[in-house]
């Protein structure tokens, strides 16, 4: 749980609560290019589906929200694979795309990963995923090497590759 929230003044991460379930909906039902992306999330995405990703343990997840409205934006998550290695994730809505939101979100949550004691954050994006992968680049993110066919999306039709990015505590601008 992030406690105070973090912020850059431009976007903030919060811990997600019960009632952000109708904006968790909003954001993801029916939205195709995470569909394609993300095939674990759900389509037609519900509310149920909404407050289960809430409550499920195992990843910290983060809302994306705007510092000024609050208005949720999108998420980001930190799946621990041991007590200094952190896996990071995320997605943004529709109209969030392209403002470089989910750069900033992922350096704040990569400063709060490295506050918590972790020494790298990494994460993975599928390469015909341009967008993900220039999230990564322009946070500073270090292109290690490609995991070959790692993964079958049945949405895409095919296996996929992932890139796998690092970035190192002494390496946050």
């Amino acid at each position: 749980m992030v406690e105070p929230p973090v912020s850059d003044g431009v976007v903030t991460l919060r811990s997600w609560e019960v009632a952000d379930a109708p904006a968790i909906v909003d954001c993801l039902d029916g939205d195709a290019e995470l569909a394609g992306w993300l095939d674990r999330i759900p389509q037609p995405y519900t509310r149920a589906d909404a407050e289960l990703y809430i409550a499920l343990e195992g990843e910290e997840k983060l809302a994306i929200t705007d510092a000024g409205s609050g208005r949720v934006l999108g998420s980001i998550g930190l799946t621990w694979q041991e007590p200094t290695v952190t896996e990071a994730g995320y997605w943004i809505r529709a109209d969030a795309r392209r403002q470089g939101l989910v750069t900033r979100a992922l350096l704040l949550a990569s400063r709060y990963a490295f506050d918590k004691g972790a020494v790298r954050v990494q994460l993975r994006a599928d390469p015909e995923n341009v967008a993900s992968c220039r999230v990564a680049e322009k946070a500073g993110f270090t292109r290690e090497g490609l995991l070959r066919q790692a993964h079958w999306n049945p949405r895409l039709g095919r296996q996929q590759d992932w890139v796998m990015y690092s970035l190192l505590r002494d390496e946050l601008a």
